[in-house]
């Protein structure tokens, strides 16, 4: 089987598992569409890995291997074929869409057993991952906008998975409307794309974009920041972040993909791809770090106090983007990309453990009715630790190497983006360390009727894994103080150029040691105040001052109801009673008036004689011969 063939099968086979899981459903069999869904996930990732294995340098300096299957657009002067690409950012993030995709799927097994709608949610979880694959393989913009949409579709349809709850189908239409609203910038930019580089291919946009300057470049500039704009709408940036949080109403399994594995990964991957327009764009990169930063450590304030374990967890994602596209806004793509690549095993991690708490405790996800968990929950707990020192940055665990070389990357850029970007990982340690800690430790809080259990093994077992990932992958980026290869900086640099920061060796030493003493630091007064002074969060009626802004997120849903929804639905109210009303079913009824009044007018001609209808006969034989004969 050729190269081609492989790389067609990668999205193929999660497609064809969810036509066949959809289509099959309940008549295949209780199970059975949990295990072909994971299955052909499975094969997607070992397809990935034979391709990566054939090609350990990443296709060198090629531009990796690509296929034109057809002719899609063939629009006047935009001629555009449905085409898939391989390179080593695309191998790298389908090699994570579909490794950490696949362990997900056999975690659901067991999380879904029991739901009558497995059929349903394993083949909405085919599609995500078939859309995911669309949009990173794909060639040109277009074809990835197709896949954008479409992770967009899927995340509709998992997070109100559960339809029969209302707050649950509320969560999937924000979300869905706020993508929208990003995805119109998206849009906005594929046109003036077209108007400046006349195609939305690739190879095409990225080969007239080389003609440009910085100086010469505003309708460049324009491009990328329409298109970040649907990258804050994807990966949840300020200021359309508001949705990623609500997204935990789908099933735990749902949240892990969505964070850790596709859509949120969506804008940054885009990002990347678009290196070529964004370096002739310094304003816009200035945006995206200033924005990247501020997203961390908003995020990261509001999920301090936050009592929903997935809560919690979602807002670490948004933070933790945050520092993704600061790594980005300074230039260093492959550096941001690599925190993307460890964040999709420990993000992964946490969230399926956090399902794993959630199971044994028989839905509950109150931090404050959980604790004493250790004993219990043996491997979800060891897994979870992993995940929780990983995120915190502390080493040797991969988020230390992904998140020490961001810092790196913005002291070279700026001491000020250094300075808060350690403060957004000071907030990280802290409330996952509070996290950890009210959950695991301590004394039992539940009600007492339940009795806490390990998951089983297709849980548990891919936990393990993503345990594993979490302690080892950071491993592929070392710093250069350590005088080893940064193999994932020499793989990424043909498709997204060098990015590691190039410091004295004394100065990157002293910011690593700062890094994991801020990181200790954070651990340490979360084991302080929650674990010797068994501090549990109040009732929420009894929260004041700043903890209570951070407990409310500081309202910024009710400020986006009060200055955008409701006045929207007050212009919605006019406009039916303006427009409507008057106009439209005004104009229905005077045309029905007008019928009514002419037909009874003309309606007296009918008089029943028979003399009256042969004189107005000949009268109008008369008229019509007259008429003929002037004319």
């Amino acid at each position: 089987m050729d190269e081609t063939t492989l790389l067609c099968l990668i999205p193929a086979l999660p497609l064809f598992g969810f036509l066949v899981t959809g289509l099959g459903g309940k008549r295949l069999g209780k199970g059975v569409p949990g295990w072909i869904a994971t299955a052909a996930t499975g094969l997607s990732f070992a397809l990935a890995l034979a391709l990566f294995i054939g090609h350990p340098d990443g296709f060198g300096a090629a531009a990796g291997l690509g296929i034109k299957l057809f002719d899609w657009i063939p629009a006047a002067g935009l001629d555009l074929s449905f085409g898939l690409m391989l390179d080593p950012l695309a191998l790298i993030m389908t090699l994570v869409i579909t490794g950490v995709g696949f362990l997900i799927h056999l975690y659901s097994v067991g999380y879904m057993a029991h739901d009558e709608g497995a059929p349903r949610f394993f083949s909405f979880m085919n599609l995500f991952v078939f859309s995911m694959l669309l949009l990173v393989l794909a060639d040109n913009y277009a074809l990835m906008f197709v896949g954008w949409e479409g992770v967009g579709l899927c995340s509709y349809l998992l997070i109100g998975f559960w339809f029969t709850k209302d707050e649950y189908n509320a969560a999937a239409v924000k979300a869905f409307v706020m993508n929208r609203i990003g995805d119109l910038g998206f849009l906005l930019g594929l046109f003036a794309m077209v108007a400046t580089f006349g195609s939305l291919s690739f190879d095409v946009v990225f080969g007239k974009a080389a003609a440009y300057s910085t100086a010469s470049s505003p309708a460049v500039t324009l491009i990328a920041l329409l298109l970040f704009v649907g990258a804050m709408g994807k990966s949840a940036q300020i200021p359309l972040y508001t949705w990623l949080p609500d997204a935990m109403a789908g099933p735990t399994p749902v949240s892990a993909l969505i964070h850790a594995a596709t859509m949120v990964t969506a804008g940054i991957y885009m990002v990347i791809r678009s290196h070529a327009l964004y370096d002739l764009a310094p304003l816009a990169l200035q945006a995206i770090a200033y924005v990247g930063l501020a997203t961390a450590i908003w995020a990261g304030l509001i999920a301090l106090s936050q009592r929903d374990i997935k809560k919690v967890l979602a807002y670490s994602t948004v933070s933790q983007l945050g520092l993704m596209f600061l790594a980005l806004g300074v230039g260093a793509y492959s550096t941001g990309y690599f925190h993307v690549f460890t964040h999709a095993f420990f993000k992964a991690l946490l969230f399926l453990g956090a399902g794993s708490v959630i199971h044994a405790l028989s839905g509950e996800q109150d931090i404050r009715k959980m604790g004493g968990l250790r004993k219990k929950l043996p491997v979800t707990y060891l897994t979870f630790l992993v995940g929780t020192l990983a995120i915190s940055g502390i080493p040797p665990f991969a988020g230390f190497f992904s998140k020490d070389a961001i810092l790196a990357a913005a002291f070279e850029k700026s001491p000020l983006l250094w300075g808060l970007g350690v403060f957004a990982a000071l907030l990280t340690a802290v409330y996952m360390g509070r996290l950890f800690i009210l959950v695991f430790h301590g004394q039992g809080r539940g009600s007492g009727k339940v009795h806490p259990h390990e998951s089983p093994w297709t849980m548990t077992l891919p936990l393990v894994l993503l345990a594993l990932g979490s302690t080892f992958a950071g491993f592929l980026g070392l710093p250069a103080v350590f005088g080893l290869p940064n193999w994932m900086e020499d793989f990424l640099a043909p498709a997204a150029g060098p990015s590691a920061a190039r410091l004295e060796p004394g100065t990157e030493w002293l910011l690593m040691g700062i890094s994991v003493a801020v990181a200790l630091s954070g651990l340490g007064f979360a084991l302080w105040k929650y674990g010797s002074k068994r501090v549990v969060p109040k009732e929420d009626k009894k929260v004041k001052g700043l903890v209570r802004w951070s407990l409310e997120r500081f309202r910024v849903d009710e400020l986006y109801d009060t200055a955008i929804v409701r006045p929207l639905f007050a212009l919605s109210a006019w406009i039916s009673a303006v427009a409507n009303d008057r106009f439209v079913d005004g104009a229905v009824g005077r045309t029905a008036a007008l019928v009514a009044w002419a037909g009874g007018k003309v309606r007296l001609i009918q008089t029943g004689n028979t003399v009256f209808y042969l004189f107005a006969m000949t009268l109008g034989v008369i008229v019509i011969a007259a008429v003929a004969a002037l004319g």
